[in-house]
């Protein structure tokens, strides 16, 4: 809590704040490939202020494991405006140590000597203060009369209680505090079982992180095989093949999308000792990383939207927007590759390794797209030859250099209305324009229908990426107005979508089909289930199952037909 509190926190400031130079006292967490990312969002981390060239002008950052007063009086005099990202429980132990120091107790803290919580949490004592790291350290420790011992946040609670136990016997007058986060011992504590159960546990996170050593050291005195790493290219140098079942965790800030990476890479090495019965699923995964399983999908929205319409099923049209959104997706996405188009992203891998092989589908599908729809028609080609233009020019800086947008992606919010708005144009519009040309009430229904179907899943997907997205700056509506603002607006899309078919079906606007496509409306309220419960799943199995509401609408063609 306390180190997504303290990078939400420099995040917002880098959103809103335009006139100040951004500073982290230290760096913010113990991440390397975070801290280069928040350096390339203009947050810098200093160690002293003394570094700070422009003090009337700047903004100091207080990180997650706090400060001593002394350095905090210090700062102030500067005239630099200071930002407390302190962890409160961070906080607590500080209070706790203020309040005893001032009645002559001797403040025995437990934990790393050179760790800056600690260093922090000295500067409370008032001169009061001793560190310990281990139990032998305490038979050195002088006589003392009034004793409180407390612990750093993420120390570990064994190690602590060892302590806590022979201070108690020497020292008869000790009160002790704990002040382990409740977080770390939970993770701790879920590493022990972890380590019982798997054939070997990688624990990811920065080198340089205390809490994130302490789990490896922990993993390992269980007698499994323990691996600390902090990236998924450390994987290559490691025999995984060799072991059956394999478990995952990772420190306080280690963040998502490299947990994701890691977890993916082992899924993928994994894959090669499963069984025949699995090689569907590895598919299907395959399908998904590739940009694929998103235009089976799209062929599915304009199956559904042509029944819908009630017109005549034609396999061109089909084709038009399989091809039109796999030839978008990847064009978009080798495009917005640097500087961090793929940060975290399951499809880093192969798209980097097969680049030019995606460029080469992605130029052929769209023009195996233009070719149909010009074939089906002048006006078909013209349409869609804007959005596909459109498309290509999305991730492109095309705005005068002065603005504050550059370019279309720029626009808060606007990938979800580009994407929607582009696949309701492909699965309903086209279609009904090579057939007569004319506006009706069940064209209407199927654009909306896709548009809000796109638009929901491409929200989710980005309520799952709301932490990568604020560390590259990348303004999503999430992002916005917020997790939970977001969903309760997608939920409120979802009941209109479902108000909608069973109205238009009712009043003759579209076919029967509008009520087999519920499922799809039902499929979406699962999915907004799964945002919450995403632990343990990879990043491509979620996007899978985002990508699936769209095949879900080829489902219901088929049981419509049957039925």
């Amino acid at each position: 809590m306390g180190v997504r509190r303290a990078v939400d926190i420099v995040l917002d400031i880098a959103q809103h704040e335009t006139g100040r130079r951004i500073y982290t006292y230290g760096p913010l967490i113990h991440n390397p490939q975070t801290i280069e990312l928040l350096k390339s969002r203009g947050i810098t981390p200093v160690r002293s202020i003394e570094e700070i060239n422009d003090p009337q002008n700047a903004v100091l950052i207080i990180r997650a494991h706090g400060i001593a007063p002394q350095d905090r009086k210090k700062i102030k005099a500067s005239g630099i405006r200071i930002i407390d990202a302190t962890c409160p429980k961070v906080g607590y132990v500080q209070a706790i140590i203020k309040k005893h120091a001032a009645l002559n107790y001797t403040v025995i803290i437990v934990g790393d000597k050179k760790h800056p919580e600690v260093d922090g949490l000295l500067g409370y004592t008032n001169g009061r203060g001793i560190t310990i790291a281990a139990v032998e350290e305490v038979d050195r420790l002088p006589a003392l009369d009034l004793v409180c011992v407390v612990a750093q946040t993420t120390q570990s609670l064994d190690d602590y209680n060892k302590i806590v136990k022979k201070i108690s016997g020497r020292f008869p007058n000790t009160i002790v505090f704990n002040t382990i986060c409740s977080s770390t011992e939970q993770r701790q504590a879920e590493i022990i079982t972890l380590a019982s159960e798997m054939d070997a546990i990688f624990i990811v996170g920065g080198k340089n992180s205390a809490n994130t050593k302490r789990l490896a050291d922990l993993a390992q005195k269980q007698r499994t095989p323990a691996f600390h790493i902090e990236t998924a290219e450390e994987l290559d140098s490691i025999n995984i093949e060799s072991y059956g079942r394999i478990g995952v965790s990772a420190g306080a800030s280690t963040p998502n999308w490299i947990i994701d990476r890691v977890m993916e890479k082992i899924a993928q090495t994994q894959s090669r000792k499963l069984k025949k019965g699995r090689r569907l699923f590895d598919f299907w995964l395959w399908a998904v990383k590739t940009d694929l399983y998103s235009a089976i999908g799209a062929g599915c929205l304009c199956l559904a939207c042509m029944l819908l319409q009630r017109i005549p099923v034609n396999i061109s049209h089909l084709a038009v927007a399989s091809f039109f959104v796999y030839a978008m997706h990847v064009l978009n996405r080798l495009i917005s590759r640097k500087p961090h188009g793929f940060l975290g992203s399951f499809r880093e891998e192969t798209y980097l390794k097969h680049e030019k092989t995606y460029l080469l589908a992605a130029v052929l599908s769209i023009s195996a797209a233009l070719f149909l729809a010009f074939k089906n028609g002048m006006l078909p080609f013209m349409v869609l030859f804007v959005i596909s233009l459109a498309g290509v020019l999305y991730n492109m800086k095309i705005l005068p250099s002065g603005w504050r947008f550059q370019s279309l992606k720029d626009l808060p919010g606007s990938k979800n209305i580009f994407m929607a708005t582009a696949w309701g144009t492909v699965t309903a519009i086209l279609p009904a324009l090579s057939k007569d040309y004319t506006f009706n009430a069940g064209l209407a229904v199927a654009f909306i229908f896709t548009f809000g179907i796109v638009f929901i899943r491409s929200a989710i997907s980005d309520i799952l990426e709301i932490q990568n997205d604020k560390l590259i700056g990348r303004e999503t509506i999430p992002v916005l107005i917020g997790k939970s603002p977001t969903k309760m607006v997608l939920k409120i899309i979802s009941l209109m979508l479902l108000a909608i078919l069973l109205v238009s079906a009712w009043a003759g606007w579209t076919s029967s089909l509008s009520f087999m496509l519920l499922m799809c409306i039902l499929y979406i309220w699962i999915c907004f289930q799964l945002c919450d419960r995403r632990s343990g799943l990879s990043g491509a199995f979620m996007e899978g199952l985002l990508e699936t509401s769209y095949v879900i609408a080829g489902l219901s063609v088929f049981l419509w037909f049957v039925l």
